[in-house]
């Protein structure tokens, strides 16, 4: 039964880091300031990173998280 709880807590949690991703983009689209961006920027990388751990995988359309898997592409070539 404790991995019932285990998936539930991650279908929260995923959805939960959907959302942040989500509004970061938004705010990273919305943002003038160059050293905002880069907190934002780092802080969407995480949240992308914690979403494809959840094994949801990063999203085709989302060119942010693109760049991001490319990056971590070609940093294991």
């Amino acid at each position: 039964m404790g991995r019932m709880v285990d998936a539930t807590s991650d279908f929260a949690l995923l959805g939960g880091l959907k959302a942040l991703a989500r509004q970061l983009a938004e705010e990273i689209d919305a943002c003038d300031d160059q050293k905002l961006i880069a907190g934002l920027a780092r802080q969407y990388r995480e949240t992308m990173t914690q979403i494809d751990s959840l094994g949801d995988g990063l999203n085709d359309d989302d060119e942010i998280a693109a760049i991001i898997l490319r990056n971590r592409q070609s940093g294991t070539d």
